[in-house]
């Protein structure tokens, strides 16, 4: 490793551990019941840093990629601005108890992130928009759980798109229509999505947040309905949006094969 992976690694693991020491400093005041924004956000904010440390340690020690280039960074910012609202403006809550669960649009725009730019960039633009929406609305205890699995859905649903189904090389795409490839990557990344949320959630708010078990099982029930339906909505919008989109784009030379 040179000089420059060393470096990421060390702030990577600098993260890992100062976000750990925040998470364990603040858990005991953010998981009492009607804790104020100002015992919540720092304790999600640790175990954000917790999670960006491990995966920054992950990342420094792959093998060294080819420089990003200014359109997919750019594309990425955008998309994450779009999740954001999507989850922020485009929503219905549900309560659940003293939790909440909701229908939202801002799955759409972290699929058709990772379409665009890649499973990477795509799962950093939904998992950086959509736990910002999370810590700035009433869901900041969600925010974590939230950065893990808007990432899984866009590295899902970009190794799809373009490592198994090459959408962004229509010579590499064989005699599989651009359609039917866009959509079996969608729903590929929401499929996770369906299993992933209730699941996670379910533990996470039984031993990181500490609610009760009945109220845990009728978080994921409920979470499970709504969570089917978002993917819907999302393998459909996201689908549709790519496709017509896309040849815009292409020819405006903003789109890079990945």
């Amino acid at each position: 490793m040179n000089k420059k992976t060393w470096t990421a690694l060390a702030v990577s693991i600098l993260l890992f551990a100062g976000g750990l020491f925040v998470t364990l400093q603040t858990r005991a005041d953010a998981i009492v019941k009607g804790a104020a924004a100002s015992a919540t956000v720092p304790f999600a904010l640790g175990l954000i840093l917790t999670l960006l440390g491990l995966l920054g340690a992950m990342v420094s020690l792959l093998p060294e990629q080819k420089n990003t280039d200014v359109r997919t960074l750019t594309l990425a910012a955008i998309f994450a601005a779009l999740c954001y609202v999507g989850f922020t403006y485009l929503r219905i809550d549900i309560p659940v108890g003293t939790e909440k669960t909701a229908f939202h649009l801002g799955n759409v725009f972290c699929v058709l992130a990772a379409l665009f730019v890649g499973g990477f960039w795509g799962g950093m633009a939904g998992a950086i928009g959509m736990t910002l929406a999370d810590l700035t609305t009433a869901y900041v205890t969600s925010a974590p759980k939230t950065f893990l699995l808007k990432l899984g859905i866009g590295l899902i649903t970009g190794l799809l798109a373009h490592k198994v189904f090459h959408i962004s090389h229509e010579k590499a795409r064989q005699k599989l229509p651009l359609p039917a490839a866009v959509v079996l990557s969608s729903a590929g990344g929401m499929a996770f999505n369906i299993v992933a949320d209730p699941l996670v959630g379910y533990f996470y708010k039984m031993y990181v947040l500490g609610v009760p078990q009945e109220v845990a099982t009728i978080w994921a029930k409920m979470g499970a309905v709504t969570t089917a339906i978002n993917a819907l909505v999302a393998v459909v919008v996201a689908s549709v949006l790519y496709l017509a989109l896309q040849p815009a784009l292409k020819r405006s030379r903003l789109l890079r094969e990945i």
